[in-house]
């Protein structure tokens, strides 16, 4: 297998953070104790210690980390070292007052939470590179690290600063991308409203206006603040490798975030890592999982990636904090497994007594180790051990879902023709179809290469270069399958119109051009009849105009009654499939089936409910079968069952709730009963 950068570690990585300044010393030894009983091999140390390791400007009290690291080698527990500069201490903001976030209708945020400081104050970067560095000076050789995390989750809970200081760094940045003032007016489109700019100065950032802010300056806005955010963590990551040679790593949120691109910033860190937390008004929470999961291991290439932080039952943060419940955390754990993890991490390890997240659950919980979620992370632990061959196997995949970040926050600003048509709602209902369907599916991006893939689905492409537009109509006369949902290809990079109207660099791949957007009303629906099947719509529809396409499906009731609503267009080798209405995750089924026949995509056959994964090894494929249903269901599977160590020789029986990870030669086959 191709060697790439990971901890010291042998088979899969299985812990959490770990937060011992909390505690008394003596628990320190208990917790130890336990780590060792629940299977746990690495622990995240000092992602909010700033406090304690510098407890004032320049001065660091590091006596109790030594011992701490001591304690963790000593028993065989590595460690994965995190800066604490996702939260600054009271000196600082004492000291800098002028490093606070302000935001967008001037609040100055104050301390006394989480969050980092100003991104652009040049206070905040000295401090994060000397702590940074500190800590890489005096623990670079210590047995105990094995790698080093950056930070926590940037973007979340800020991103965004709108301070002098940060709107001064604003005006630079777009003086590099543009160049001149002339360029800018361009790209933003200032002649509408007035808004030309004759004078860098008078650029502002769209903070607080009387009106919606220029959507291209918001777009650029977006961009700056990722890009100020990626600054920060190089200035601590070179910090980091001025001593040290281990991994390092930052915690994404893949899906759940919203300020940061994560194909950019996955090629900054050695080793990709994601926090993912269930959403609990989604009655099928697994699927968000899945898409996460998958997402992840896609921006990073296909290689393995850690899943840094998930919950052993319920968060603290959502208006309503459902708790999991049993073989609910195992299912979890083994799905982003499954999705190519080769780390399953939780927050935390000790329950907090005290602070803003006392009620978010633990691997060790306020009610201790004879609790039900202990004994889980013992047995879950137990079987983490037991899959340790499956570590740098790969998923493959024959469908690649497009995501872009930069469409994402272009489709979600002010003033589009439907509220109700979001960027992630459409990406999670295909993604949601093709799960129900047994595919599996990478995640791309409009311009990656998509050559070794059957089917591209492009969900929410509302911004598309010219550049991406042209990949994929190669990609289509190359003789692949494109398929396409409503609203796409509709502006450029800057959100400018494409010249030639709504969807024009697709017309070659799709053969048709819309000529007017139709949105419903609200609660208004109507019906797309598909080859005589009646397919229910709602929240959007198009006015399409043919230009080569074969009409596959048409619009009965509605604004758009009568008209083409779904088309396929030959292109060159392949097919180009265009869906210009919101349909749901069952209404989608048809069509994609018609797809998958145009694909040569076999979909999986097990039941729905039965979650089926390969990944694939140098000497064995690996397949994990978790069972979301509320009866028992079966797969035919030759080879081993890994966490029962039983050979297997046919159908195997999956009990409601289980999990089974085989180790086989040969493609299950799905069965319910």
């Amino acid at each position: 297998m191709t060697v790439f950068p990971w901890p010291a570690l042998d088979g899969i990585a299985y812990g959490g953070d770990y937060n011992p300044e909390q505690w008394p010393r003596d628990v320190w030894d208990e917790d130890v104790a336990l780590m060792r009983d629940a299977g746990v091999s690495l622990v995240s140390v000092g992602i909010f210690s700033w406090a304690a390791l510098e407890p004032s400007e320049g001065s660091f009290d590091l006596a109790w980390l030594d011992e701490l690291l001591d304690l963790l080698h000593a028993n065989g527990i590595a460690v994965d070292l995190g800066t604490p500069t996702a939260s600054p201490p009271a000196w600082f903001f004492a000291a800098y007052p002028e490093a606070r976030v302000v935001a967008a209708d001037g609040t100055v945020l104050g301390f006394g939470s989480r969050g980092m400081a100003s991104h652009a104050a040049p206070e905040y970067r000295t401090a994060i590179a000397r702590v940074a560095g500190q800590l890489a000076h005096r623990y670079a050789d210590h047995p105990a690290v094995v790698m080093w995390h950056v930070h926590n989750e940037y973007g979340v809970p800020v991103g965004e600063d709108f301070s002098p200081r940060s709107v001064a760094a604003w005006r630079v940045w777009l003086q590099r991308r543009h160049g001149s003032l002339d360029a800018l007016n361009a790209a933003w489109g200032t002649a509408f409203w007035g808004q030309t700019f004759h004078d860098w100065e008078h650029v502002v950032a769209p903070a607080a206006m009387p009106s919606v802010p220029n959507p291209a300056m918001r777009l650029d806005w977006a961009r700056y603040t990722d890009e100020q955010l990626r600054e920060c963590f190089r200035i601590e990551r070179d910090a980091i490798r001025a001593h040290a040679s281990q991994p390092i790593t930052t915690n994404f949120m893949a899906h759940q975030s919203w300020n940061t691109d994560l194909w950019t910033w996955a090629q900054e860190v050695d080793v990709v890592s994601d926090d993912h937390y269930l959403w609990s008004p989604d009655s099928d929470a697994q699927v968000g999982l899945a898409l996460a999961a998958d997402l992840t291991r896609s921006v990073a290439g296909g290689r393995p990636w850690m899943l840094m932080e998930h919950s052993t039952s319920a968060v603290n943060w959502q208006g309503v904090n459902v708790a999991k419940r049993p073989g609910e955390m195992e299912r979890n754990a083994m799905a982003h497994l499954a999705r190519g993890a080769d780390a399953v991490m939780f927050f935390q390890w000790r329950a907090s007594r005290s602070g803003a997240e006392k009620f978010h659950s633990a691997m060790l919980p306020h009610a201790g180790p004879r609790s039900r979620v202990f004994r889980e992370v013992v047995t879950l632990g137990d079987h983490v051990g037991r899959l340790a061959e499956l570590r740098g196997s790969r998923v493959r995949a024959e469908v690649a879902v497009l995501y872009d970040w930069e469409s994402l926050w272009a489709q979600d600003l002010e003033w589009r023709p439907s509220d109700a048509l979001g960027f992630r709602e459409r990406v999670r209902a295909y993604y949601e179809r093709l799960w129900r369907d047994g595919v599996t599916v990478d995640f791309a991006h409009p311009e990656h290469d998509l050559s070794g893939y059957r089917l591209v689905v492009a969900p929410a492409s509302y911004l598309l270069t010219a550049e991406g537009a042209a990949n994929l109509t190669r990609y289509v006369d190359g003789g692949g399958t494109l398929l396409v949902s409503c609203f796409a290809a509709v502006v450029d990079e800057h959100d400018a119109v494409h010249p030639g109207g709504f969807g024009a660099p697709l017309r070659d791949a799709l053969g048709v051009a819309v000529e007017e957007f139709l949105p419903l009303r609200t609660g208004e629906t109507c019906v797309v009849d598909l080859d005589g099947e009646v397919l229910e719509a709602d929240v959007w529809s198009e006015h399409l105009v043919v230009d080569g396409a074969e009409v596959r499906g048409t619009y009965r009731g509605g604004p758009a009654d009568g008209m083409p609503a779904v088309t396929r267009h030959a292109h060159g080798a392949g097919a180009g499939w265009y869906v210009s209405t919101r349909l749901g995750v069952g209404a989608l089924a048809p069509v994609l089936a018609a797809v998958y026949r145009d694909a040569g995509i076999e979909p999986g056959g097990q039941p729905e409910g039965l979650e089926v994964v390969t990944r694939h090894g140098d000497d064995a494929d690996y397949v994990f079968a978790v069972n979301h249903r509320a009866e028992p269901a079966a797969l035919d599977v030759v080879g081993m069952e890994l966490l029962s160590g039983k050979p297997v020789d046919g159908e195997f029986e999956i009990p409601a709730g289980d999990v089974a990870v085989f180790r086989t030669t040969q493609r299950p086959q799905g069965g319910g009963r």
